[in-house]
């Protein structure tokens, strides 16, 4: 799922975004609630019709913002308290209200808002945000009002396997239409992150959709898929985009190098994006060099074209019984750095 925060993909476009294949979009509570405010997306009909997106949307609850924005909030049983970055004022964000304005917002699907520990923290620390988090998830229920929205439960627990086993153990007996595993990619090393997936993800149901929440290079997506993951959402294809990176097979190139400055074949031969149908490298190296906005656009257009692609042919494999064969560079521990500039 393609991140797009603030009811934007940034850079591209509701109508790229699906030429690039992208099947559901992500944004985000707390971002969405400071602006513009649920009231005027629930104004305009709802965040589909607000971004002109008409495929399936999901929205974190905010939870993450308890663990990012840990500078500028409190944590309590009742909630949490944020300082606004914009303009200083106070936001209480207790489950109830996070679930209130996802309801507004009008996603198909939306998170319970959960307590993530950061990486590292004590066992006892991370115990008490997992337990926090069972107890929020119930107040989280009981405040969802709509049947049009499915409700996602979120398994923390940190690096610890035994709390993972029971918070899995407590959301599973809740029966709800769908479970992600939170709490990865907060600063752990990438095989603790490997480690928790593969003894989490087989504790969810196989008829459920199970969501791996932050999570997107190809090595972590290839391995957790073959733990039985189905969704991902990663900010990594835009943000490169940004940082005049592109994504290629895996690899992670930096356009700014002057090796693409004359180069004129396409970034991918073998990608059927737009930007790889009509630009070369020499043209991207020159947009970023100009400070051109219409790098990041065909950067992201192509980042986002080649993640899709690479879970869009996992898919294929699977059904086609391959997946090990065809992919098992991935499934593989790391030898070399995923996704590094070359």
């Amino acid at each position: 799922m393609p991140v797009g925060t603030l009811a934007n993909v940034k850079t591209v476009t509701p109508a790229q975004l699906h030429d690039a294949g992208a099947q559901m979009v992500l944004a985000n509570t707390y971002h969405l609630h400071l602006q513009p405010g649920e009231d005027l997306v629930a104004a305009a009909g709802g965040l589909h019709k607000f971004m002109g997106w008409s495929g399936p949307m999901l929205t974190d609850s905010g939870g993450f913002q308890v663990f990012s924005l840990s500078k500028i909030r409190t944590i309590a049983e009742e909630g949490v308290t944020f300082r606004s970055p914009r303009d200083g004022r106070i936001i209480h964000m207790p489950p109830e209200e996070s679930i209130r304005i996802q309801n507004e917002l009008g996603a198909d699907v939306i998170m319970a808002f959960d307590e993530c520990p950061p990486y590292p923290a004590s066992r006892e620390a991370v115990e008490a945000a997992t337990q926090r988090t069972y107890r929020w998830l119930q107040r989280c229920i009981n405040a969802h009002q709509r049947s049009d929205q499915a409700l996602f439960g979120i398994v923390q627990g940190g690096v610890h396997l035994d709390l993972r086993q029971t918070a899995a153990q407590q959301l599973v007996h809740l029966d709800l239409p769908g479970y992600a595993i939170g709490g990865v990619s907060v600063g752990e090393p990438p095989e603790l992150i490997q480690k928790i997936v593969q003894a989490t993800t087989p504790l969810l149901p196989t008829d459920k959709p199970r969501y791996l929440m932050g999570v997107g290079t190809y090595r972590e997506m290839a391995q957790a898929i073959a733990a039985g993951i189905d969704l991902f959402d990663c900010v990594i294809p835009t943000r490169l985009a940004r940082h005049g990176s592109a994504l290629v097979q895996g690899e992670r190139w930096n356009l700014k190098n002057q090796r693409f400055r004359r180069d004129l074949t396409p970034l991918d031969e073998t990608c059927q994006c737009y930007t790889c149908q009509n630009f070369t490298r020499a043209y991207l190296c020159h947009l970023i060099h100009a400070h051109e906005i219409l790098a990041y656009t065909l950067l992201s257009i192509h980042n986002i074209t080649e993640l899709i692609g690479f879970s869009q042919s996992i898919r294929k494999a699977i059904l086609q019984n391959q997946f090990v064969a065809n992919f098992q560079k991935w499934l593989e521990p790391s030898t070399s750095n995923d996704q590094t500039d070359n």
